[in-house]
């Protein structure tokens, strides 16, 4: 009796961690409906965060879900930083940049950096910032670094460097960055992290959207850190500003989720007062 108690644990364990290693390639395509009553046309925004290339996820699956993704022809493709990291080779990097460069949109593909993209946290880096930013450009790619780019009349975009980089305070403020843009135009902020929220709120901007972490990845992650009042996941509704966290395209570090899902996030945009651009 004794015996079997102690292979009960050992047994949910070896479930838990498959569950988790199936989870991580099930990828679901994850719709938001936003309105506005600013006048503003209707728009079709893709988000994809956190794909890790080249240690956790299998290429071909990121190829199946981004010819997908073409297929739909977004407005819009935002890469929401963590694409690459410390265990991509240069080969792969330069892979992955193509990939998500083939992606079919109406306007662009635009990026942000994440924590990881320079592979920050290691001593032999395969590539420089360089060279990264040689592919973005080779690939038609349009980094964001506290800089904006007008969609067209009513939407902008703005992309903030990683919150991660340097010391607190040493990137841009929104005040700083939004000089010269009305606040009648809809103001999108993609940001790696979830952080500074209350800074977009108080300078006008509409909808956030970040990545990073992962939904937690690994039960009960996500529920401490929803819990503690971080933003963790999904659709936060502020008064001012809306925050969409994505889990991410894949984990990281270990090729299991047990908590949350791997996904891409379509956003569907339209103001109240206009229809379709």
């Amino acid at each position: 009796m004794q015996r079997k108690c102690c292979l009960l644990p050992v047994a949910m364990a070896i479930l838990l961690i498959g569950f988790g290693a199936v989870n991580m390639d099930r990828i679901h395509e994850t719709v938001y409906e936003i309105t506005s009553e600013k006048r503003i046309g209707t728009y079709e925004i893709a988000l994809v965060t956190d794909t890790h290339y080249g240690t956790v996820q299998d290429t071909k699956l990121l190829e199946k879900e981004m010819a997908a993704l073409s297929a739909r022809r977004p407005d819009v493709l935002i890469l929401g930083g963590d694409i690459v990291e410390e265990g991509t080779s240069r080969a792969q990097m330069e892979d992955v940049f193509r990939i998500f460069g083939n992606v079919d949109t109406k306007y662009v593909v635009y990026y942000v950096y994440g924590n990881h993209d320079l592979q920050n946290y290691t001593e032999k880096k395969a590539y420089s910032r360089q060279d990264l930013e040689q592919v973005l450009a080779e690939n038609e790619i349009i980094l964001l670094a506290d800089s904006f780019m007008k969609i067209d009349d009513t939407l902008v975009l703005v992309g903030r460097d990683d919150a991660g980089y340097g010391l607190p305070g040493e990137r841009n403020s929104m005040e700083a960055i939004l000089q010269g843009v009305s606040r009648e135009q809809y103001i999108i902020v993609a940001d790696h992290q979830p952080v500074d929220v209350g800074e977009c709120a108080s300078a006008g901007v509409d909808l956030m959207l970040s990545g990073h972490t992962h939904a937690g990845q690994i039960w009960p992650l996500g529920l401490l850190l929803q819990a503690s009042g971080s933003y963790n996941y999904g659709l936060y509704d502020g008064e001012t500003c809306k925050v969409i966290v994505s889990s991410g395209f894949t984990g990281w570090g270990y090729p299991v989720r047990t908590e949350g899902k791997c996904e891409y996030v379509l956003i569907r945009l339209k103001g109240e007062k206009v229809g379709k651009n």
